[in-house]
């Protein structure tokens, strides 16, 4: 279960605003469910989900399960939705320390020379039993040109080919089902592919292969995650009350003049998970001069360098808790003597049961220094849960960004810092 307590935020939000707010919801949803609003063409993530297809995700969980038994490294290599997704819900969903399988590492989402060359430089190393790494790269474009990702690709295949003899079971794409330049190299050399439907857009992508199969080699059950997102999309389409009040409240809120919507969360493990947010927002609403700011920061720690701020900086923020109802917690604080450092009184406690108090104590002194909160939280951290949870975001950004009058599946910007860079690169 995912609650949407929008309680905070709607103090400061009134009845008329709200209505007017909510009705052009309704009709946001409407222009969903209909496909008849602009880029309708790309909603091919709610048809995965209204028709699932068993076979791809038994064909992702074999191919995972074969590398997890050879692999000592796989590389999810892409930029953007293409490792954003993945990259959130491995670690939400895996130990911070010494996991098991494979170690997941990423490449194609930065140009750093330093970054890239240290890779390759620990990908050479040895085990600690002296055997060479055993590499498995999986490259998601839908282009293959994307600079960013075809650079690192580039370099990493090289590598891979004086490593290994054989690189048709090592190297995985994930792109267009026909045209663009990966399709030229898997006709070339004989990779595994994997489609990514023409109808999803890359931040919508996480529950086709894009996503699916980085997350089934971590270890994590994909039909968890994928039927936990279904069972989502049925539930909203028969009650989408939950989904209609939030993106309500966030549009009463944006008419007013928030400009700057910062995800927080004091579960460090879902740091990356707001950072999903931030791309799924953030290049779906932020168009025609139009939207909010994305935001994003762990709590406790970026309370000691924001806090300050959002407790008494400009009112032009709004704010939204992601958060766990139910976790299993070890840790228990015990008593010393002396109790020089005064934290006695805490004896007992859990270090969860802590930290639900410090968001608590905080999301309240957020609000009464005029700051909307609302505060999204998943029952239980886990992959049906995390399945609902994308799910629900990616229907919130639809319908949001349609109340605003913008196109929440193009990204035109994004277009303009290639074409300067492009060209003082000198392509041609």
């Amino acid at each position: 279960m995912i609650e949407v307590e929008i309680s905070r935020a709607r103090t400061f939000v009134t009845d008329q605003e709200f209505d007017s707010s909510y009705e052009k919801a309704k009709q946001a949803f409407r222009q969903v469910q209909q496909k008849d609003g602009e880029g309708a063409e790309w909603l091919g993530w709610r048809t995965l989900l209204s028709d699932p297809n068993d076979a791809i995700l038994e064909q992702l969980d074999g191919l995972a399960s074969a590398i997890r038994d050879d692999a000592d490294v796989f590389i999810v290599c892409g930029i953007g939705g293409s490792y954003l997704g993945a990259r959130a819900v491995i670690e939400a969903l895996t130990s911070f320390f010494g996991q098991e399988g494979p170690e997941v590492l990423y490449a194609g989402h930065h140009m750093s020379g330093k970054y890239l060359a240290e890779l390759i430089d620990y990908l050479g190393t040895p085990n600690s039993d002296g055997e060479a790494k055993s590499v498995y790269l999986n490259v998601i474009s839908k282009s293959g040109t994307t600079l960013e990702t075809a650079l690192s690709f580039r370099m990493l295949r090289n590598w891979m080919a004086d490593q290994y003899d054989e690189l048709n079971d090592r190297i995985i794409c994930t792109t267009s089902a026909e045209g663009g330049a990966l399709n030229k190299l898997i006709e070339e050399h004989g990779y595994q592919k994997f489609v990514i439907p023409d109808d999803v857009g890359g931040r919508f992508s996480v529950l086709t292969p894009v996503g699916l199969l980085p997350i089934a080699v971590a270890g994590i059950d994909i039909r968890s995650l994928f039927y936990g997102a279904v069972s989502k999309y049925e539930s909203l389409e028969k009650n989408a009350e939950q989904l209609l009040a939030y993106a309500a409240v966030k549009h009463a809120l944006y008419e007013q003049g928030k400009a700057i919507d910062i995800f927080t969360t004091f579960e460090p493990e879902l740091h990356g998970l707001c950072g999903w947010l931030q791309q799924l927002l953030g290049e779906s609403e932020g168009k025609d001069h139009k939207g909010m700011f994305p935001a994003k920061a762990t709590f406790s720690t970026d309370l000691h360098s924001l806090g300050q701020f959002i407790q008494e900086g400009t009112r032009n923020i709004m704010e939204t808790f992601l958060c766990v109802e139910s976790r299993n917690s070890r840790l228990k604080v015990e008593a010393q003597k002396p109790n020089h450092d005064g934290l006695n009184y805490l004896e007992g406690r859990s270090f969860h049961d802590i930290n639900s108090r410090a968001f608590e104590g905080t999301i309240s002194a957020h609000h009464e220094g005029g700051v909307p909160c609302i505060a999204v939280t998943m029952e239980k951290l886990n992959a049906q849960h995390l399945g609902a949870f994308i799910y629900l975001y990616e229907l919130v950004t639809a319908v949001y960004c349609y109340c605003l009058g913008v196109n929440p599946f193009n990204q035109p910007g994004v277009e303009f810092y290639k074409k300067e860079m492009y060209q003082l690169l000198g392509k041609q």
